[in-house]
């Protein structure tokens, strides 16, 4: 597990390799990542974005942008944790992720970006 701490903010991430498909004659591997973001400050706020960078072992990079995580913009109180879990493919058996999320201060209605800390992605199998 990696943790960091941006503003208030905590971010756990926890990954798992889930398996190995063909899809379009390539091999992929997947992958399950479980993040916690826990209110750690003394005001509530919004998760809004998300930025994603996805590099795999073989030098491709994938940006993933969006609205909210999983379909939702979670409010959190001091305090409170939102967990969530979500996943991604890679076409090589290593790589990793970094990103961070847009969040607003519902106290200050002032906007800050949470940095989510690098992870990696190994598929289980091609580690030895």
């Amino acid at each position: 597990m990696v943790q960091q701490v941006t503003k208030g903010i905590k971010i756990s991430v926890e990954t798992k390799f889930e398996g190995t498909f063909y899809k379009d004659n390539k091999m992929h591997y997947a992958f399950r990542y479980k993040i916690a973001i826990e209110n750690q400050s003394k005001d509530s706020v919004q998760l809004n974005s998300r930025y994603w960078k996805i590099k795999d072992a073989l030098n491709k990079v994938e940006i993933v942008t969006g609205e909210g995580v999983v379909g939702k913009k979670p409010v959190l109180k001091p305090g409170d944790t939102h967990t969530y879990t979500s996943g991604c493919l890679l076409l090589s058996p290593f790589g990793g992720m970094k990103g961070h999320y847009r969040m607003i201060n519902l106290t200050s209605t002032r906007s800050f970006r949470v940095k989510v800390p690098s992870f990696r992605l190994s598929a289980t199998h091609a580690l030895n």
